[in-house]
């Protein structure tokens, strides 16, 4: 029988998954941000297109390097999904 602990433990590690795969980009793109930010007031040029290209590069960038570790924490997941789906029973 499905119980109330069960779902709760799915949906816990599931929005942990999540927080942990997409982490390496959020990081880097918070990062670059300030930086270019730091840089467009301290030179004030206010070119919007400044912020988002170099955001842009790094965040691929970064998909690319973390790409492997993104893959098997979402893998690590659904194996343990389907794993915990053959203990469980409806009645």
């Amino acid at each position: 029988m499905i119980e109330s602990g069960d779902v709760i433990n799915i949906i816990t590690q599931a929005v942990t998954t999540v927080v942990v795969s997409a982490a390496p980009m959020l990081i880097v793109a918070m990062v670059v941000g300030l930086i270019v930010s730091i840089f467009q007031a301290t030179t004030q040029i206010n070119e919007q297109t400044l912020a988002f290209v170099p955001k842009i590069v790094l965040v691929m960038l970064a998909l690319i390097i973390f790409g492997s570790f993104i893959f098997s924490t979402v893998g690590g997941f659904v194996v343990r999904l389907f794993d915990s789906i053959n203990t469980m029973t409806i009645s």
